[in-house]
């Protein structure tokens, strides 16, 4: 008879350049991670190999990687921590300040950009709008005087 960790690990196949033990059997929904026997297969690896899960903390992947069950790779952290290690890149900011051009593709450069509030702010859409709503002010105010 095949035991539990036999049947677990035959179900894993090794990423020699990466180290993970992807999961290739089932998964659960389309989160990514992978299922064994109605349990979420990373945490099952980390159970398995590293002992129980502190109350309070949940299993963050290290590699980045939701096929992973390398206990190795496996932390149990915060949810806080987990959260900020997965979303860092958008939480923090570096998604917006990897941006080169705002998003009428004026470039973020010295010349035309200025920081209000914390953020960067394109100097040429600022002073397109600043045109915009005096022209919009001016044509309402001759409506106004017409009508």
């Amino acid at each position: 008879m095949i035991s539990f960790k036999e049947s677990f690990m035959a179900k894993i196949e090794e990423d020699p350049i990466r180290g993970c033990w992807n999961w290739i059997a089932g998964q659960v929904g389309r989160s990514g991670y992978g299922a064994f026997r109605k349990s979420r297969a990373h945490r099952v690896a980390y159970e398995m190999f590293r002992g129980p899960i502190p109350t309070g903390l949940e299993i963050d992947h290290l590699c980045r990687n939701r096929k992973c069950v390398n206990p190795w790779h496996l932390e149990a952290v915060t949810r806080l921590i987990n959260v900020r290690r997965g979303l860092a890149p958008k939480v923090a900011g570096q998604f917006n300040r990897n941006k080169t051009h705002c998003p009428r593709g004026h470039p973020y450069d010295d010349e035309n950009t200025r920081i209000y509030q914390g953020r960067r702010q394109c100097r040429a859409c600022d002073r397109e709008k600043t045109k915009q709503r005096y022209w919009e002010r001016k044509r309402t105010k001759l409506e106004q005087d017409n009508g």
